[in-house]
This record gives C-alpha cells, structure tokens and sequence, in this order.
C-alpha cells in the first residue's frame, strides 16, 4: 500500500497531527480573506455514507469544493451497497473511479475491511468505535483559543461511546490528561482505555472528572442506533448533565465543546452550551477548515 489512511488519531504521529491543526488554522485564515487556494483542482472525493449527518456531508462536500475539487454523496439508498455487495468489492471499484474516500458507518470492522482492499486513502468519518475527524476540529477550537493543549486536563462527561474513544487516543497524541466520568455499565473499551496508560482516568464523579480542568466536553447520551434506550440511558445519565455546577468546579477559563447535535435539558443545560465558555460554533465550524487540511495532506 502507497498510500495513507485515516482510520483513528493513531494512524499518524503527534507531529503530523500538530502540523494539522496549524495548517486547518492557516487554511480558514485564507478561507477568511477570500484567497483562492485550489490544491486539490481536478481530485475527486467519494464520501459514503450508511449514518445520516448535518456537519460531516457539508464540511467534506464544502471543503472538496474550496480545494478545487468534487465530492460524490453515496447512500445505501443509491449504491449497491445498500444491496449487499460485499464491502471489498465496493472498495476495489470506488478506489479505482475516486482519489480518496471517506466512509461514515456503524461497524469500524467495515471501514478496516473496505481500507484494506481500496487503492487510495480511506477516510473514517465516524463508526461506533472512532470519530477522529471531529477530534481534528476539537484540537483546533482549543489551539485558537487557548495555545497548545499539552499538560492541560479534559473532562469527558458521559456515555463512553466512539468520542470518548477518540478523546483518549487524541489525549495520548496531544499530551493532555483525559479524566473520564460514565456511569457504571457505559464506560469506554477496556482495551482502548488500557493502552492510554496515565494518559487518561477513569472515575464515576462528574464533579471530581471536572475539578479545574481546562476544557470540559459531552456528547448526547443516545447516539445513533441507541434511540430505543433513551428512557433508559436518561435514568443512568440523569447526573452526568454538564451544568453550570460543574463548569464552576471547572478551571475559571474552562472552555466548554460538544460535537452536536445537542439536546439542552439532557447532557449538557441550555445555560452552558450557550453561555459565555462554550464554543461549540467555532467547533462545528472547524470541522470544515480540519478536513481539509486532511485531504491536502492524504493527497500531497
């Protein structure tokens, strides 16, 4: 294989995602001034799609276009893999007709198969196990507010799904100390949070998990495919709700961040989400300058 993937933050190394973020932050400086910047004029962007989005299809299709390029909206409702195809013969035709691929799924085992037998970079723009793209935009958010995010404490509060997971590789590659609050029963892989070693701590307490951190975040408490257990995760989440208790125990500069959508009154109250430390517009938008950073760089 000649080529890259992006399938978890694991995949490049700490300096290659640190030139990342500098680069996203160079890209939307441009973006601002109207410079046109077409690296990628003439590449083709096949994105498929299984999972329904708002800010992964419009930051993708927007970004392939700002670059000079075509991204390619494929559904199961259009595309043969809706009907069964196996997965490595959707990987040998798409890669052969696109230059790179990003795929938005369920299962990682499916984007591991479809990365092992395409041609060209294989983008991971969420599955169950890892949402990398969205920790690219997060990092961002964090440098343009506040510097480099080395030595500093996260607060994960929450369900211990595909965020959490990128949060503690993000932690490992970043050098930041994650603190993780789940209740009992929804805590993060064993494994993925074992190979974090002291990079990452598991406790119950979302108040201890917040204690002067520097950046505090959630995610909604049923993610999609979970909608059936939503009376029952509301009974086990009902004190994980970042309010504004919790931003108080929180470093007096704490920012506050949340991939959307966000349902106030759950996870996170209205207070917080659009009061004065969250930044959670700047985040959505930056998935848009972080990814195409990434496409320049799995290109060139």
């Amino acid at each position: 294989m000649d080529h890259q993937n992006f399938l978890t933050l694991l995949d490049f190394s700490p300096d290659a995602l640190h030139g990342l973020v500098r680069r996203a932050i160079e890209l939307k400086a441009m973006r601002k001034a109207g410079t046109l910047h077409e690296t990628l004029k003439n590449k083709i962007l096949a994105m498929v799609f299984e999972k329904s989005s708002t800010r992964t299809r419009m930051s993708f299709e927007a970004g392939m276009a700002q670059l000079g390029g075509t991204a390619i909206f494929l559904s199961p409702r259009d595309t043969q893999l809706g009907r069964g195809e196996p997965i490595e013969d959707s990987a040998r035709v798409l890669s052969r007709m696109a230059d790179i691929i990003m795929i938005r799924t369920f299962e990682h085992e499916k984007i591991e198969r479809f990365a092992a037998h395409s041609e060209v970079p294989v983008i991971n723009a969420l599955t169950d196990l890892y949402h990398p793209c969205q920790l690219l935009a997060d990092m961002q958010t964090w440098f343009e507010h506040r510097g480099d995010i080395r030595g500093k404490t996260v607060a994960w509060i929450g369900d211990g799904n595909n965020m959490c997971h990128s949060y503690i590789n993000a932690a490992r590659q970043y050098g930041f100390t994650l603190n993780i609050a789940c209740p009992e029963g929804y805590e993060p892989d064993e494994s993925i949070l074992r190979a974090a070693a002291a990079s990452a701590v598991m406790l119950r307490d979302p108040a201890e998990a917040a204690r002067a951190a520097d950046l505090v975040v959630t995610d909604v408490w049923a993610s999609m495919g979970q909608e059936e257990e939503q009376a029952h995760r509301e009974k086990a989440f009902a004190r994980y709700q970042v309010d504004a208790g919790i931003m108080d125990t929180a470093a007096a500069d704490a920012l506050f961040m949340h991939c959307l959508p966000a349902h106030r009154g759950e996870e996170v109250s209205a207070d917080v989400i659009d009061g004065p430390q969250s930044v959670v517009w700047d985040e959505a938008e930056n998935r848009l300058h972080a990814q195409k950073a990434l496409l320049e760089y799995l290109l060139q």
